[in-house]
């Protein structure tokens, strides 16, 4: 009724006011609360057992093979400390049968890898489309045989920034001819503090559907780690944040079982791109048996 003996501006001026409630004052995005995925680093020690032994643990949804780390100038390196790498592919095949995915890391902590040109990261980008993934070029030889991982991480500790943003294009790329499927997905492993300028650039395409952040080995992040991560989440909105955590004691960051409940997943999982949790590594977790305790809140 009020409204009816109103002049037509103030109606329109009243109607504003409701529209610009109704956009500003609503609630905030809903959290995402327990997803269940638990990623896992493998290729890190020996001792860790195989990839299979990993995936049969019943714990991880993701395990990352740690680290193909030479690249950049026509050399290829992988390094699996010391595993038998003829085996692999049939532990890889494995692994995804469960539905868990296989993504390989490239970088890791080494100096012997860099793009130091657009050419030098196309090149890397067929690289690894023929020797882990679905291509089939002649004359590339794959560790793996004819086992595929799911996709790339981005694990890059050191060296120049430049090109990567150029390889997440490239492999991206290789997507077009598909589908039914997605064969290549992105995922970084940044260090926590933000941002981390050595994979930036190559966040900054909007191409990785999964990141997964270190909060470990820094003291700042250990003391500042709700800022950090609230830092990530509004960052990447469209990306799966997980948060990760060393399954070692030793670690700077190391999170106690006791406390992960009602002190990390409490916040965490407030965000609405929580994507889940990430264990670093799984040596030290077959020794700790942490990611048992995680998997139940993540």
């Amino acid at each position: 009724m009020a409204i009816a003996s109103c002049k037509p501006a103030s109606v329109m001026l009243l109607l504003g006011a409701l529209l610009f409630a109704a956009t500003f004052l609503a609630v905030p995005a809903a959290a995402t609360g327990k997803t269940g995925q638990v990623a896992v680093f493998w290729g890190r020690n020996k001792d860790e057992g195989s990839l299979r032994e990993a995936c049969d643990t019943g714990t991880y949804t993701i395990a990352v093979i740690s680290f193909l780390d030479v690249f950049g100038h026509g050399n290829y390196h992988l390094d699996l400390s010391g595993h038998d790498v003829s085996t692999v592919g049939a532990d890889i095949k494995y692994c995804q049968s469960k539905s868990i995915l296989v993504f390989l890391s490239i970088g890791g902590f080494g100096n012997q890898y860099s793009l130091p040109s657009p050419q030098a990261a196309a090149d890397f980008a067929n690289y690894l489309w023929n020797a882990y993934m679905l291509g089939t070029a002649k004359g590339v030889h794959r560790p793996f045989g004819d086992a595929f991982v799911d996709g790339i991480d981005f694990f890059i500790q050191n060296g120049a920034p430049d090109n990567y943003d150029e390889l997440a294009k490239r492999l991206i790329e290789f997507n077009k001819a598909y589908r039914a499927r997605t064969p290549v997905q992105l995922t970084a492993t940044p260090r926590c503090r933000f941002p981390d300028r050595s994979v930036e650039r190559a966040l900054s395409t909007g191409l990785f559907t999964r990141i997964f952040v270190r909060f470990y080995d820094d003291a700042h992040c250990a003391a500042y780690w709700q800022q950090e991560w609230n830092k990530w989440t509004a960052a990447y909105p469209s990306a799966q944040i997980f948060v990760g955590l060393p399954a070692g004691e030793k670690k700077v960051g190391y999170v106690h079982p006791k406390n992960l409940q009602g002190g990390l997943f409490s916040v965490v999982q407030n965000a609405a791109n929580y994507g889940g949790v990430m264990i670093w590594e799984r040596y030290d977790d077959k020794r700790t048996g942490y990611s048992s305790f995680a998997s139940k809140w993540a």
